[in-house]
């Protein structure tokens, strides 16, 4: 095969998996604050880009203009979710609070297309529909620049896990009753989590939505996140970034190469044989820390 062609699908695959792993990151966000896996950052993510396509049009406001809306918006929707359900399930097995975001996902998946119709929904972020050459290669602009937002915003993620908040929400992460012996609010510190992931899930919401507009069908990333996270580990976000850039290229030379041969659709399936892979070989993911109990 044309080596190209086969680097222009690596490229290309690279930033879309970096858009992947901005979802991710919200999971791993709630994860490493209250040690669950949040099921609903699929549909939270649609949820973004439908309150930015509804802002917009509601308002007669251009899409930029509605972002910050929307942002602080689903930030408030993120900490009401964990003070009106989450909080209400303390005391429970963690498989019932990781089974009531399931519920919440598929609650959402069906009411908004319900609230706001069922057409795909177009947000116009003014990137110019012509491609991109660098060299021979050619780049999808709208998927290089959703890619290099989407970069940026896990390195604030990163930067944030080491300022005083972030380390007050890893020690509420590893130890919630002596997180609550030295004085600090775990309730709060986990509501500030489901807005900040709440946040990702818009921003990764509106970049997928310009690129491929908005229905149900956004929710579908939770299943390439849910790859992503636990390749590289659920508590570690560098291990999210690696693994995004993974999945990305995997899915992006599977098309490209083996489309052809099979009649397509090895799209979809590079993240379920990923998660496969990752629970029967290493567990913990590739960057993931591994917890050991003495008896």
């Amino acid at each position: 095969m044309d080596y190209i062609l086969l680097t222009e699908l690596a490229i290309n695959g690279v930033f879309v998996g970096l858009m992947y792993a901005l979802v991710a990151v919200g999971i791993v966000l709630i994860y490493k604050t209250s040690g669950l896996a949040n099921l609903a950052q699929g549909a939270l993510a649609m949820m973004g880009g439908y309150a930015t396509w509804a802002v917009a049009s509601y308002f007669g406001m251009p899409v930029w203009g509605a972002i910050p809306i929307a942002i602080v918006l689903m930030f408030l929707v993120g900490a009401l979710i964990e003070r009106l359900a989450l909080r209400r399930m303390i005391g429970q097995p963690v498989i019932m609070v990781i089974m009531l975001t399931l519920g919440l996902e598929i609650m959402l998946r069906g009411l908004l297309p319900g609230i706001f119709g069922s057409a795909v929904k177009r947000l116009d972020l003014g990137i110019p529909n012509a491609p991109i050459f660098l060299g021979d290669f050619l780049i999808n602009r709208s998927i290089l620049i959703g890619g290099t937002i989407s970069l940026a915003m896990i390195c604030v993620a990163l930067v944030f896990f080491n300022s005083k908040l972030g380390v007050m929400m890893r020690a509420v992460s590893d130890d919630q009753t002596a997180s609550w012996s030295v004085g600090i609010r775990v309730e709060r510190a986990i509501a500030i989590a489901w807005g900040l992931s709440s946040v990702m899930a818009t921003v990764a919401g509106v970049l997928w939505g310009a690129t491929q507009g908005i229905d149900w069908s956004l929710s579908l990333l939770l299943i390439k996140a849910l790859a992503i996270a636990i390749l590289g580990g659920l508590d570690s976000i560098p291990g999210v970034l690696i693994a995004g850039v993974i999945v990305g290229v995997a899915e992006s030379l599977a098309s490209g190469i083996l489309d052809p041969l099979v009649g397509g659709g090895t799209r979809d399936i590079v993240a379920s044989v990923i998660i496969l892979l990752t629970l029967l070989v290493k567990p913990h993911g590739l960057f993931g820390r591994e917890h050991i109990e003495r008896v």
